[in-house]
């Protein structure tokens, strides 16, 4: 399904909403960051319970992964999906390279989240769900299944015709992916509450 004939708009729109909703979960962490860092005892309004908060998150050292707040990525990053939703619905056209560089920016935030989805569940000085961060993560899953596909059916990735016919058609079960991908989040942390339970029940007794 070439680009040249065809004009993505479920998957612009998708862009601009992805976007919309990733930037205002990155700017409501960065503003905790801020009053975090003004007043480490401040109590933020995504600290939800001991289980679910962020504070924890924006303290640790996985918050500040490259040296800076990870929010500030998420600020930054989210405008190039912005700009491709509003330029796909424009007309626009891109070249090869250009819709590859954008591929390996959105692979590189899925990876990102990835790691930190088990770095939140798993990792010793956290073991917390932060709400912003999920709301992050509940978008950026769907922009990476979708754009991977997209990358395919307009040619980036193949010149095959019946390849990206193929790929043009299962973007219609992006939707179902997401939904086993955060079961699969969700089923890890049900897990892992289990084993935390465990460790204090052996704790006490």
């Amino acid at each position: 399904m070439s680009e040249q004939r065809t004009r993505p708009v479920v998957y612009a729109v998708w862009l601009i909403v992805a976007a919309v909703i990733g930037w205002f979960a990155a700017f409501q962490l960065t503003m905790d960051k801020f009053i975090q860092l003004a007043n480490p005892d401040a109590d933020l309004s995504c600290n939800v319970s001991v289980m679910i908060q962020c504070g924890k998150n924006l303290g640790s050292w996985q918050g500040e992964v490259f040296g800076f707040p990870n929010p500030i990525i998420g600020i930054a990053g989210w405008m190039a999906p912005l700009f491709m939703g509003v330029a796909l619905l424009a007309g626009a056209r891109f070249p090869r390279w250009f819709w590859l560089t954008f591929g390996a920016g959105i692979t590189f935030a899925f990876g990102l989240v990835c790691w930190l989805i088990w770095q939140s569940l798993y990792a010793p000085n956290l073991g917390v769900l932060c709400p912003w961060c999920m709301l992050t993560w509940s978008v950026t899953i769907p922009t990476f299944f979708a754009t991977m596909l997209h990358l395919t059916r307009n040619g980036s990735f193949t010149s095959n015709e019946k390849t990206q016919a193929r790929a043009n058609r299962l973007m219609a079960w992006v939707p179902l992916a997401t939904v086993l991908a955060y079961a699969v989040v969700i089923l890890l942390a049900q897990l892992r509450g289990l084993d935390l339970l465990g460790e204090v029940i052996g704790m006490v007794f």
